[in-house]
């Protein structure tokens, strides 16, 4: 089910600082930065040869990377992002083995403009999940 590792995403307190470290101190190419309003967030993309590293930000303040850096102030690994072929037959597959799909359970157009849908971090270990369709 699982396909490659689209991104893994990184919580910022400060977008710029964080873009330019990622840009000037170890020279990857990053992208402009782009806002989410669906999401909460705004984010860069660092483009690496087999994947990309994504800096979220919070947008508003009812963002949950808002949250997340309350919790972590200097920020921290936020999610990994997985693609899969069919969103909708992974939701179903993995609603069926028990796991929790967060939200309204419907997916959500991601940054790279393809469905994604977040899985309940206590299902996986801690982890938070992000599946996109490939």
């Amino acid at each position: 089910m699982l396909g490659r590792v689209n991104h893994i995403a990184i919580a910022v307190p400060d977008l710029a600082v964080a873009t330019a470290a990622y840009r000037d101190t170890l020279g990857a190419a990053v992208s402009q930065p782009q806002a989410l309003p669906e999401h909460g967030v705004t984010v860069v993309f660092v483009e690496l040869p087999n994947t990309k590293v994504e800096l979220l930000q919070p947008l508003g303040q009812t963002s949950p990377i808002a949250a997340f850096l309350e919790k972590n102030p200097s920020g921290g690994m936020h999610h990994i992002c997985y693609e899969v072929e069919d969103i909708i037959l992974a939701r179903d597959r993995l609603v069926k083995a028990g796991a929790r799909v967060l939200g309204d359970g419907q997916p959500k157009t991601g940054a790279h403009g393809k469905p994604v849908l977040f899985l309940h971090p206590k299902d996986f270990f801690g982890t938070l999940i992000e599946l996109e369709q490939a």
